[in-house]
């Protein structure tokens, strides 16, 4: 059975037993890229395409550290550079004695946030499982609820303020760890978006689509779906029952004011394929060298900062965290909790995309996610 034959199996066997209403999954290895489709873009909706577009949530990470490792390379940044100079909002940090603390019970800094802090999720500021499990709010979520920064949950275009704006009101909150100290999830990429246009001196989109979409010919990947019609309702379970969560005319429907380099993008299943094959073949070009292409890709966090991984991250155990990847055993990529996934494997030469409109929940993604790189992989 060719890679092909088996992808095709593969989503119309997920779709038959419920792990979403339509699925499609792309897979490129050597020369050759396949996408299948099944299943439909909404209950009682069209048939899913190939060329539906999804919302791809934190697969938008690789994607902004991408653009952030672009500009760095170009000398418009530097990764061990304080990002004061760019953000000066985030200048003179303090931090919580205990992050479900009093927002004025701080501490000084003991050092500057770098972009590299930013890249690798330990400058000190995202979420931690605990957050989600107290019986009352922390004030910091609190704080952040109120300020519409959507930095503790999904991402929210609707609401969420234009980037200067956004920036300030993150300066008005302490940091929850020491920079450096802890891996602290998602919050650093909403950043990095803020800071790679400000050294590009153009909005993030705009650079985002120079440095890496353009270049590979991403032309249906962007922050909002230009043609609402290719885009797949979006559904969450609540209480055992599939609940639409967005439609094609809600918040990804119209540019946001905030590009959120977290969570923000609409992709393709193939669009996804460039980007990963990018990364493999030819070691990054045309968007960064080979060698920024390893360290993006390699584990970047010290046994210290693993051991120190809150309550709620686990997981982080048995991976490691690159630039904007999570790292494992055999390989690289990131899942989105709109329910999709990305993975190279590079001793196979294979990269696989699965999109499905299904948002994880308590039982995890859709099993499809991680069922196409396991069955390729074999």
């Amino acid at each position: 059975m060719t890679d092909g034959e088996r992808l095709e199996e593969i989503v119309e066997t997920a779709v038959a037993r419920g792990d979403a209403p339509g699925v499609v999954a792309a897979v490129g290895r050597g020369g050759e890229g396949y996408v299948a489709a099944a299943g439909v873009m909404a209950v009682g909706g069209p048939p899913m395409r190939p060329d539906t577009l999804f919302r791809i949530a934190s697969i938008t990470k690789p994607v902004t550290a991408a653009v952030v490792l672009s500009l760095a390379e170009d000398g418009l940044l530097g990764l061990e550079e304080p990002v004061d100079r760019l953000l000066p909002e985030l200048a003179d940090r303090r931090v919580l004695r205990r992050p479900d603390g009093p927002l004025t019970d701080t501490i000084e800094a003991e050092r500057a946030v770098t972009t590299r802090d930013l890249l690798t999720f330990t400058w000190g500021f995202g979420m931690q499982g605990a957050m989600f499990m107290a019986p009352e709010p922390w004030p910091i979520v609190s704080a952040v609820a109120e300020r519409e920064l959507s930095s503790f949950g999904p991402p929210s275009p609707d609401t969420t303020p234009e980037p200067d704006t956004f920036m300030a009101r993150l300066g008005e909150l302490p940091l929850l760890a020491q920079p450096g100290e802890r891996w602290l999830y998602s919050a650093g990429s909403q950043v990095l978006g803020v800071l790679a246009a400000r050294a590009a001196g153009v909005p993030f989109e705009e650079v985002m689509r120079e440095r890496v979409l353009a270049p590979l010919g991403m032309v249906d990947t962007a922050f909002h779906a230009a043609d609402t019609s290719r885009l797949a309702t979006s559904y969450e379970n609540v209480n055992g029952e599939l609940t639409v969560r967005d439609r094609p005319d809600g918040q990804w429907s119209r540019p946001p004011r905030f590009p959120d380099g977290a969570a923000g993008l609409v992709s393709t299943a193939e669009d996804l394929l460039r980007f990963g094959r990018m990364l493999l073949l030819p070691g990054g070009n045309p968007v960064l060298t080979a060698g920024t292409v390893a360290e993006m890709t390699s584990d970047q966090l010290t046994p210290a900062q693993l051991a120190r991984v809150w309550p709620g991250f686990s997981f982080l155990g048995d991976r490691g965290w690159g630039y904007g990847v999570s790292v494992t055993e055999w390989g690289y990529g990131w899942e989105g909790g709109s329910g999709t996934a990305w993975a190279n494997v590079p001793d196979q030469d294979l990269t696989v995309v699965v999109l499905t409109q299904r948002a994880v929940d308590e039982t995890g993604p859709p099993a499809v996610c991680d069922q196409v790189r396991t069955a390729m992989s074999s």
